[in-house]
């Protein structure tokens, strides 16, 4: 989350926002706000909900998360971590989290970052902040 004494940066405006990357940065702002009891199953299907939207309004967009007919590139990186799982990438992290004793939000966006990091590291493409 947040180092200590770091200021925290205001939440933005949805016009101000460019992609699922964006948005995913206001729900770790504020889990409580937008995602039901911070619940990955309930982030999950917003998730899931983006996505449908994007094909609706034939919007391009990079979406690392569900793609229909195939794993989605941050489920199989999830995978290669902790082995194959007829789970979806919600219910391991849940699990995950349970195991450790840590907020489900949390561990989801420590993995996001490492994912988002080794992406930019074989893409060479470095995420926007």
């Amino acid at each position: 989350m947040t180092e200590a004494g770091q200021a925290r940066r205001a939440p933005r405006q949805l016009t101000e926002l460019h992609d699922v990357y964006d948005f995913l940065d206001e729900v770790r702002l504020r889990p409580g706000m937008w995602v039901h009891r911070s619940s990955l199953q309930h982030l999950n299907s917003m998730l899931t909900g983006y996505r449908v939207a994007l094909g609706v309004h034939d919007v391009e967009e990079a979406f690392d998360f569900w793609n229909p007919g195939s794993q989605s590139p941050f489920s199989e990186w999830l995978w290669q971590r902790t082995g194959r799982s007829a789970l979806g990438w919600a219910s391991v992290i849940e699990r995950q989290a349970d195991a450790t004793g840590q907020p489900a939000m949390d561990v989801f966006f420590e993995l996001l970052d490492e994912f988002r990091a080794q992406d930019a590291t074989v893409t060479g493409h470095a995420s926007h902040e």
